[in-house]
């Protein structure tokens, strides 16, 4: 495939001065002495970017992503390194970029097609859909400073996208808008996409990485550390963003002892500890039949998640589940430290890495979780929920933390860990069900 975009050893440094003043002395002093320190807001980032393909770019506040963008559309010079970028380039960066505050929304579209070198003969012709696709009615002649951010952005999506760009770049922008006016956004990138639109998407959202993007970066202060598929870049920003370190080895070997089915389903009080002795080196939650051997496991192991017991209608570990069935998923944590006020979340995903359901004990209000916490004691908790999924392969991930004032400390959490298989369904299409029922009746005129 060709490179449409090609990044080598790129670097943007910024000076930074103590004192204003050091700018001036530091220009007229004839040895050239030093008086600044050097920011790397980008440091030896390289990779490329193919034709028709849609690259999401991730990381934390102040990891080089927007001064990557401005490199790649020009607004800025880098340091080191080279850039190449072939074919026309369309931006949508931070909110207020690009439009003159006083000019109209009409007036604003024209001076943006300029730039981007088209005749008013091209922008006459794709007007109409621009102020379709917008949908913000007689405000387009009205100054752009008396639009609300909403009516901002849709306009300047909408110009953005004119025109067929070989490269669309977008920054944080769409968050801004409303759910309706995301999906529209969403549906059309993916016609521009099939048309052999190379896409750069900044975005916080892990869902919106998995669902839109072939590869994604994650950038930490200034670094790549590493292009990859979707669903693992969106799993290191994870650990990025609760606190693990991306080098730390995942431990898959805990010395647990087995839930006991039937006790596990119909006793979730707790156990002592000592029914759970720590000489048994075994993972016993990985020899279930629906463990996925591939889980992403980190955490402190302030606390543990011993095993798990899945039954459907009874049937345990079951290899297949149909939708409408009810599903028990029972857990077995071990609390090796004392913890205040623990929180157990589960999370069910696609394979995708697309979340269809997450929620925790904390937002069902399951006050007595928060008691629990004491230094050698395991207890069993019991989730029953109805399969309403649809057709597919699903994982469930789950997790164990606390929180220490604004900050979330993880204790062990299990990314995709156990594996569902739904059956075909001739029911209904999406990812869910609502079981929705449908009546009708006839009128006689």
């Amino acid at each position: 495939m060709q490179a449409i975009i090609t990044v080598e050893n790129l670097s943007k440094v910024y000076p930074l001065y103590a004192d204003k003043r050091d700018r001036l002395v530091e220009a007229l002093d004839p040895f050239r002495r030093k008086r600044h320190t050097d920011f790397y807001a980008l440091r030896d980032v390289s990779f490329t970017v193919e034709k028709g393909e849609s690259v999401g770019i991730i990381g934390v506040n102040g990891s080089g992503k927007s001064t990557l963008l401005k490199v790649l559309t020009g607004v800025l010079h880098p340091s080191a390194g080279r850039v190449e970028v072939l074919g026309r380039v369309s931006a949508l960066l931070e909110l207020g970029v690009g439009f003159h505050p006083e000019r109209t929304g009409r007036e604003n579209i024209y001076f943006q097609g300029t730039l981007l070198g088209m005749e008013k003969e091209e922008i006459n012709a794709y007007l109409p859909s621009v102020l379709e696709f917008a949908d913000i009615g007689d405000f387009i002649d009205q100054p752009v400073k008396l639009y609300s951010s909403g009516m901002y952005i849709r306009l300047a999506f909408a110009a953005a996208i004119q025109g067929n760009p070989d490269i669309l770049i977008v920054d944080e922008a769409l968050s801004v808008g409303d759910a309706r006016f995301q999906a529209k956004c969403f549906d059309r990138l993916r016609r521009l996409k099939e048309a052999g639109t190379s896409i750069l998407l900044v975005t916080h959202s892990t869902d919106q990485i998995v669902t839109h993007c072939n590869r994604a970066i994650l950038l930490s202060s200034g670094h790549m550390v590493e292009m990859g598929k979707p669903k693992r870049i969106a799993n290191l920003y994870l650990d990025m963003l609760f606190g693990r370190d991306i080098g730390q080895q995942t431990d898959t070997a805990a010395s647990e002892q087995a839930v006991d089915p039937a006790r596990a389903v119909e006793d979730a009080d707790i156990t002592k500890a000592d029914d759970f002795p720590l000489d048994n080196q075994r993972d016993v939650f990985s020899m279930h039949p629906n463990y996925n051997e591939h889980e992403y496991r980190w955490g402190d192991r302030a606390a543990k998640i011993l095993d798990f017991y899945l039954e459907a209608d009874g049937i345990p570990y079951p290899s297949v589940l149909v939708s409408g069935q009810i599903l028990t998923l029972a857990l077995s944590i071990r609390f090796l430290r004392p913890l205040v006020a623990p929180i157990l979340g589960i999370e069910i995903k696609t394979k995708e890495g697309v979340r269809v359901y997450g929620t925790n004990s904390d937002l069902l209000n399951a006050r007595e979780f928060r008691d629990y916490g004491q230094p050698n004691t395991v207890i069993h908790a019991v989730a029953r929920f109805p399969c309403r999924l649809a057709t597919g392969d699903y994982f469930v991930s789950l997790g164990i933390a606390t929180h220490e004032g604004a900050e979330i400390v993880p204790h062990d959490r299990r990314y995709d860990s156990i594996h569902l298989h739904v059956s075909p369904t001739s029911t209904f299409y999406g990812l869910t069900t609502l079981d929705l029922h449908l009546t009708s009746s006839q009128i006689s005129l």
